[in-house]
């Protein structure tokens, strides 16, 4: 005891002696630098509530500890906490003007709070102190572009020339921007001397691309064969060769230049994808079937290569699509199911791609099989619901929608459509009263989704019950989509219904004349029987034929509808 209390009191006198006040002092700034590094983990983990917390303390305690108000406006900021993170920053700033990071920081936030003069003096003085700083010269490029400030863009670009020397990047920088000023024959100027003095192959396969849109073809090819002989794979002079060829309708050379392209190793497979598939989509099916087995030829072959792409996989599916020939493109998508078994995307656009085949039982079997490997990715099931649906088996379709709502009770968005769906599929089944009730749950969700509004007023109408109801629904999808020509039709015909024949023909009228409802048999016979009533017959029985050229079978008692009401008509002018 008495030997812990001597070591107390010798502790004290170093405390007390001359120069023990200093280590005093040395101690309570590592205990401050400490509690800082705490604060700076708890920024990098972003628990920034916790940092700040730390900070403010040590920035009241310690108003000269440059450090503390820097990590503090960093995290200020974080907060959202803007107008503080300035007034940290600007302290530290004060404090420690020397430090490029203090005012650097600064300056992003100026930036961020749109001070744009404070933004741009900033960035100017930290040039003029930190002269070698390589990036804060195109940073203040992008500045003064952005305050059209374009004169000044371009001597920035001069001073980085100055410091640092030309470069592809600076020449393409200036050429952008002389671009952007509507100066654009300098630019080329500009781009032309400076091939002259570098010879650079991003500039010369510019310049090619230029004599191109010009159609000067042979200045072209020699453009992109000097940047070739420099580097025989790059890719932009390459594609530019391609493309002259292909524009002169040489098609040999054309593919020629691409199988070599297909072919380089040095050459990303990302970017044969992306040449190959912007091809198939802008050609015509023209194209395609003339140039077919060439195409094929490069397909395979970029196949050969990377048989376990996926982005290959997906560009040559697409093509095969494009062209007609469903087995292979199903083989490209089924191969990156194969490759990939545990990727959603995978899985999507194999799914995705029955779909446009409309090819429903495989859709239904592969959809459900994702859905249940991809419980998070619902959508699957509603891909499922679709094949069902277009098999006509609705009973299954409900069932899907059973089991999306006992697996997402609580998404807002699922238990809508969910319901919107069991009531349209009850009514298909003649389940009249539950599809109500899907109806009235759906609408509990969303009172104003215009879908279940219309489908629902629609039905009660065919119905023939609770017409005030149904207009008051129909109503609103009127007032919200009067641009809907279905919706238009469903009101029109409320009103019809209800004995207001004079009120419905405009309704009829604007969706057949404005909203494409010409093409519906059902909207062009609903409006022929508006006219009837109103004894409008000529132009009744005109939209009836009209009506009877684009039935399909979904009106299937409209011949003989026709024919009744030509003999009431009869009757009626035989008064």
């Amino acid at each position: 005891m008495k030997r812990f209390l001597t070591i107390i009191l010798l502790c004290i006198f170093c405390l007390l002696a001359p120069d023990g006040g200093a280590r005093a002092q040395d101690l309570k700034e590592r205990l401050v630098e400490n509690e800082i590094i705490t604060a700076v983990q708890h920024y990098n983990d972003r628990q920034f509530a916790s940092a700040a917390d730390i900070l403010r303390r040590i920035s009241l305690e310690h108003p000269d500890n440059d450090a503390a108000h820097f990590y503090l406006g960093l995290t200020e900021f974080c907060l959202n906490n803007t107008d503080a993170a300035e007034n940290e920053l600007e302290a530290a700033v004060r404090i420690d003007s020397s430090n490029y990071w203090y005012r650097y920081r600064l300056a992003m936030v100026y930036s961020a709070a749109g001070k744009e003069e404070l933004t741009l003096q900033m960035f100017e003085d930290l040039i003029r102190d930190f002269p070698k700083k390589y990036d804060l010269y195109y940073t203040m490029v992008e500045l003064y572009q952005s305050q059209g400030q374009g004169e000044k863009a371009l001597e920035t670009l001069s001073q980085i020339e100055t410091v640092f020397g030309s470069s592809d990047l600076t020449a393409m920088a200036r050429f952008d921007l002389l671009r952007k000023m509507g100066r654009e024959d300098e630019g080329y100027e500009y781009l032309e001397d400076f091939n002259r003095k570098y010879s650079s192959v991003q500039v010369l396969s510019l310049l090619g691309d230029r004599q191109l849109s010009m159609y000067n073809d042979s200045l072209a090819l020699a453009l992109y064969d000097e940047a070739l002989d420099i580097d025989s794979s790059f890719m932009p002079a390459l594609l530019g060769k391609a493309e002259t060829y292909r524009i002169a309708r040489d098609y040999d050379k054309y593919f020629d230049i691409l199988r070599n392209f297909v072919a380089d190793d040095n050459i990303p497979a990302e970017g044969k994808c992306s040449y190959l598939g912007a091809l198939v989509q802008a050609s015509d099916k023209m194209f395609l079937r003339s140039f077919g087995s060439r195409m094929d030829s490069l397909m395979t072959l970029c196949t050969e290569k990377y048989p376990r792409d996926s982005s290959v996989n997906f560009m040559t599916g697409v093509y095969y699509y494009s062209k007609g020939d469903n087995a292979r493109a199903k083989a490209s998508f089924k191969a990156n199911i194969d490759n990939y078994p545990n990727s959603v995307s995978a899985a999507a656009s194999y799914v995705e791609m029955l779909m446009y085949m409309k090819e429903w039982d495989e859709l239904v079997d592969v959809a459900e099989k994702s859905a249940v490997k991809f419980p998070s990715e619902p959508a699957f099931w509603e891909y499922a619901s679709l094949g069902e649906y277009n098999l006509g088996n609705y009973a299954e379709v409900i069932e899907i929608c059973r089991k999306m709502l006992e697996m997402s009770p609580a998404d807002s968005a699922i238990v809508l459509n969910c319901h919107t769906t069991m009531g349209d599929m009850y009514y298909k089944t003649g389940e009249k009263k539950k599809a109500f009730k899907s109806y009235e749950k759906a609408l509990a969700v969303n009172p104003e989704y215009l879908p279940v509004l219309n489908n629902y007023a629609y039905f009660l109408s065919e119905e023939g019950k609770n017409l005030k109801k149904a207009y008051r629904m129909s109503r609103i999808t009127v007032e919200k989509a009067p641009d809907n020509s279905t919706y238009l039709d469903t009101f029109g015909w409320i009103l019809y219904l209800q004995g207001k024949a004079l009120e419905a023909k405009p309704f009829f009228k604007n969706a057949v004349m404005l909203y494409g409802g010409k093409d519906s048999p059902v909207i062009l016979d609903h409006y022929a029987e508006v006219l009837f009533a109103l004894k409008e017959y000529d132009l009744a029985f005109l939209y009836w034929n009209k009506a009877k050229a684009v039935n399909n079978g979904e009106i299937p008692d409209l011949d003989s509808r026709i024919s009744r009401r030509k003999s009431e008509m009869k009757k009626e002018k035989d008064r």
